[in-house]
């Protein structure tokens, strides 16, 4: 007796390595990889989110049982479903239906739906049917799904392979109710899970342990490789029961449970249902019996012939002989009904095999659930998992001890889990409804943000008419004629060549300390005269002075970083290019030179018009400036004005350039076709270089010069009026240049976040959000910021961790909340990346035909955080520009300080001119 218990009782070290083994082959059956060969299926079943308390309307419910069918009515009220209305009627399944033709079932069904409506009064608008269908299926869709396989007695013919939830809509159409669809297919422990679960208690895991078992849980979307979906969560029905069918549990098995899988209809699968299920407790009970008794330990001097028979001793009376008050008298009934004659010992015995058989079933599912705790714990990357669990079943209903059981185990094995168990009510029927009324729900949700998204989602026509648009502004710019129509101004900048050559990098050598080390400067570009340079680098929030010492080994650089105040950037120009100046000679005193006269190259990222190398003429602000008497004005006279006012003598402006053409030239430095710059920043802007005698706008035919497009400003004059949203002009109206800089206001930094602000506040009226509660925070300006966009995109953040940005900001966003805001980013920057490729590919085609090229090969110097910073911007930019452009090869190199060391070489080379 002693060996059989030891035998039956499974050691804590052995149920962690059982766990460990069953989160290895969920993470088999959730892999593309390896799902085909995976003994736990982990088959998805498209049921996206759990209910929030909102769901309401009549559901239909059709649950096929084992031996009946039930039809219910559910009425949601949309009041938490704290009070739902439930009518109910069960119909007995004829014996043959079960073994018979596939399609007599079905009908069978459907007759009952029928039979069902026609005895209550229910609505004859549409509705909908969850199908409760408690067999192994692949799903495709929530309304989509093949059988695999017939279990539990059922075997009809030409069902297998077979879509489940059409054979049964043909069936109910057959009966002439098109008012009732079928929109949802599931199995029982989905529904077991769902009814557990309520807004503020919401349930992500179910366990079902009856005559056999099963359980699911709310898994990372991005993890279930067998579905396309990668947002949010998705329910993944576990199908554990066949765990152990690898031979993995075969050091646990006793020779009792290979009887039992023996004389069972399926020998070598399930392996891990009949160790657990209550099908077949009582038949590992009865092989116990029969060996002791066949080693004289129990019922001598008794026929023992009865315990041969499969099923004599049933799983319920070892349920009853196991309680601790009256199992005994229970044991000796049981077994004198069997026409035993147990003895006071014997009924002893019996009671504590029966004990250990049903503490194993208890032990082995605490591992199961141990392992689906562990497993999304680590999923979602957080240190402590806090759960509720729903649970259903004969054996955890029938005794409290099997409840204890696994609420102790499972925090033994996963103490880094704290799970609550549910017993859930009614989880197939009611359950079921619950799931049909969140994928309505869901389905209602989906229509909303579509709608809301749609004039965000440009089609391939829409970017080529971008494209186009842009190629004729581009030809209005440069004409002389035309030059005033034309909303990209197309700046002459009098940068006539790019770098031609390469240089090879160098260690730092002494100098400044801290100071990054340049590439050396191919020989046409290096100065004639050795020395210091100062650049400074003026376009946006922030601005940098620079020191750059040019050596014959290369160049070095130091700098710092200054603020711009918003009240001096709104201010007066005398303040502003006062503060400008304080800043150089801070710099200058930190770096101890004060007392040298050096040439200073001035990055300006403003549009302006050009008149020669020290002269430009700014023509509007943008990225939030407003600095008033400048508009106008050459900007380098107003820094050499502010210089005198602040007694700074020493400084000499030799160069003022444009932060596009300083991209441009900085990689071309490394990269000789690089002939395109392009800034997707807090602003955005491009410059390229364009044949000479297309340039109307400055003599000469010869060569090529670098044009400033200035395209931040490509629509103002109303040419882009069909690609604005409501979104779009409500943020344009709220901007210090309403009308102006508009395609800048759909692509870059500055203005994305608010895009998003004003998208997330319009769902949240049309109770899409946030559970349709007033978001206070979400009124204020500016509150979403561009950098949240960039981290709530990144691939693989857990959605965790944008429910915690938004909590930050005072949303109180649920975890579906997340997955919506997330997909109202990914729009929003997916637009701005797209429109930015049909802006480059418009410049890059011009290049191309220009040149008479039928494949032209370029380089584009590319700066600015939204280009660098973002997950995906560039990958949507480049695969958008090669569907546009599909005859241009572009590379894209990122520019290392471009308007920094940029400023710096045209002051270099003014220098140079100038001797």
């Amino acid at each position: 007796v002693q060996r059989a218990l030891l035998a039956l009782t499974i050691p804590l070290e052995m149920l962690q390595v059982v766990k460990g083994r069953m989160m290895q082959a969920m993470s088999n059956g959730l892999s593309r990889q390896t799902h085909a060969q995976a003994n736990v299926q982990m088959l998805p079943t498209y049921i996206c989110s759990t209910p929030n308390g909102t769901e309401k309307g009549n559901v239909l419910v059709a649950e096929l049982c084992q031996s009946h069918v039930r039809i219910l009515l559910m009425t949601l009220l949309g009041d938490g479903n704290q009070s739902p209305h439930v009518t109910d009627k069960i119909f007995d399944i004829p014996g043959d239906s079960m073994q018979g033709p596939g399609e007599a079932l079905f009908d069978f069904i459907a007759q009952c739906v029928r039979q069902f409506l026609a005895g209550v009064t229910s609505p004859e608008e549409r509705l909908p049917l969850g199908f409760v269908f408690p067999f192994s299926c692949k799903q495709t869709q929530l309304n989509k799904a093949e059988l695999l396989s017939w279990s539990k007695g059922f075997s009809c013919s030409d069902v297998e392979g077979k879509d489940v939830v059409q054979l049964l809509q043909s069936a109910i159409n057959k009966q002439e109710l098109f008012h009732v669809e079928v929109v949802a297919l599931m199995n029982d422990t989905v529904g077991t899970m769902m009814t557990c679960s309520t807004r503020e208690r919401p349930c992500e895991v179910a366990l079902v342990v009856d005559k056999g078992t099963n359980s699911c849980f709310m898994a990372e979307a991005q993890y279930v490789e067998m579905v396309e979906e990668t947002n949010g969560r998705m329910c993944v029905n576990t199908e554990w029961g066949c765990f152990g069918d690898d031979d993995t549990l075969n050091d646990i098995l006793t020779p009792y449970d290979q009887r039992v899988d023996q004389e069972s209809s399926n020998p070598g699968k399930k392996r891990f249902e009949k160790l657990v299920g209550s099908l077949y407790l009582g038949d590992i009970v009865r092989h116990t019996l029969m060996a002791l008794s066949a080693e004289k330990a129990l019922f001598i001097g008794s026929n023992v012939t009865v315990l041969g028979t499969k099923g004599a001793l049933e799983t319920q009376r070892v349920l009853e002989i196991i309680d601790n008050e009256e199992g005994m008298a229970k044991a000796r009934a049981a077994l004198e009904a069997l026409g035993l004659r147990p003895s006071e010992r014997d009924c002893c015995r019996v009671q504590q095999i029966c004990r250990a058989v049903v503490s194993r079933s208890a032990a082995l599912c605490a591992a199961g659930l141990a392992a689906i705790l562990s497993y999304i714990r680590h999923s979602r990357g957080l240190e402590r998992l806090v759960i509720n669990v729903a649970v259903d079943g004969e054996l955890y209903r029938a005794h409290s001890r099997f409840g204890e059981i696994l609420q102790s185990v499972t925090g033994l094995l996963a103490p880094e889990c704290m799970a609550a168990l549910l017993p859930s009510v009614d989880g197939t029927g009611r359950g079921a409804a619950i799931v049909t009324a969140v994928a309505l729900r869901l389905a209602d949700q989906r229509r909303e943000m579509d709608q809301l998204l749609a004039p965000l989602r440009l089609s391939r026509a829409d970017l080529e008419r971008v494209q186009a648009l842009m190629r004729q502004e581009m030809e209005l710019g440069l004409g002389q004629e035309t030059n005033a129509n034309s909303s990209v101004r197309m700046l002459p900048t009098y940068v006539r060549g790019t770098p031609d050559g390469t240089g090879e990098g160098r260690g730092p050598g002494e100098g400044i300390p801290g100071e990054a080390v340049a590439p050396l400067m191919p020989p046409c570009w290096l100065p004639a005269e050795r020395g210091e340079f100062l650049a400074l680098d003026l376009g946006g929030t922030n601005f940098r002075v620079l020191v750059v010492r040019v050596a014959e080994d290369g160049i070095r650089m130091a700098s710092e970083i200054y603020l711009i105040p918003t009240n001096i950037m709104q201010g007066t120009g005398e303040a502003l290019f006062d503060h400008i100046i304080d800043c150089i000679m801070d710099f200058q005193l930190k770096q101890d030179l004060m007392e040298q006269v050096l040439p200073l190259g001035f990055t300006f990222s403003f549009p302006c018009q050009q008149l020669g190398l020290d002269k430009a003429v700014l023509l509007t602000w943008t990225k939030g400036f407003s600095a008033s008497g400048c508009v106008g004005k050459d900007v380098v006279q107003l820094l050499r004005e502010a210089a005198q006012r602040k007694q700074h003598l020493a400084l000499k402006v030799v160069a003022v350039v444009n932060d596009t053409v300083g991209t441009m030239m900085s990689c071309g430095y490394d990269d000789p076709k690089c002939e395109i710059g392009l800034i997707v920043g807090t602003g955005t802007n491009a410059c390229y270089m364009e044949e000479m005698r297309n340039v109307g706008t400055v003599e000469g035919e010869q060569g090529r010069m670098c044009i400033n497009m200035e395209w931040g400003a490509f629509g103002d004059n109303g040419c882009l009026d069909h690609i604005f949203t409501n979104f779009d002009r409500l943020v344009d109206e709220k901007t210090i240049n309403a009308g102006k800089q508009r395609f800048e206001k759909l692509i870059s930094g500055m203005y994305l976040g608010e895009i998003v602000r004003y998208i997330l506040l319009a769902l949240v009226e049309k109770q899409v959000l946030f559970h349709g509660k007033p978001c206070p925070r979400l009124q204020t300006r500016d509150i979403f910021k561009t950098k949240f966009l960039s981290t709530i995109e990144i691939d693989g953040l857990a959605l965790q961790q944008v429910q915690a940005i938004l909590q930050d900001l005072e949303l109180d966003a649920s975890f579906e909340d997340s997955v919506l805001v997330r997909e109202v980013c990914q729009t929003v920057s997916l637009r701005a990346a797209q429109l930015c490729a049909a802006g480059l590919a418009a410049v890059v085609e011009k290049m191309r035909e220009n040149r008479g090229l039928s494949q032209l090969a370029v380089t584009v110097g590319v700066d600015g955080t939204l280009y660098k910073v973002h997950p995906c911007f560039s990958q949507h930019l480049q695969k958008m520009l090669r569907e546009l452009a599909p005859n241009c090869a572009v590379t894209f190199l990122q520019s290392e300080d471009g308007s920094g060391k940029g400023a710096a070489l045209v002051a270099a080379v003014a220098c140079r001119g100038a001797e």
